[in-house]
């Protein structure tokens, strides 16, 4: 018998049926270390400094009312900007006014 199944990039291949209970498991290590292969290969190129790896940045915890931060996440999502560059700029207006 066979299966058109879908790998991890959604590429389509025909499977056999699978005889033993540890086919899948094989196949699935296997995909693995078809993916790290890969990845190793993009970790070649350049990338990019996000917020979590700059220096320049420390990571905080703030409480906001839960719909607060609802209004926030979606409004800055229509937006296209980030809540962490919206409370960045906030603050930075806070300090000049009271600062």
């Amino acid at each position: 018998m066979e299966m058109l199944c879908r790998d991890w990039q959604g590429n389509f291949t025909v499977n056999k049926k699978k005889n033993s209970r540890f086919d899948e498991l094989i196949d699935a290590a296997r995909s693995r270390q078809q993916r790290d292969k890969q990845q190793s290969s993009d970790e070649d190129k350049p990338t990019s400094i996000t917020k979590s790896t700059d220096s320049n940045y420390t990571r905080t915890t703030i409480y906001l009312p839960k719909d607060l931060h609802r209004r926030l996440k979606a409004t800055a999502a229509s937006k296209e900007r980030q809540m962490s560059d919206i409370m960045i700029e906030l603050v930075e207006q806070w300090l000049k006014n009271n600062g």
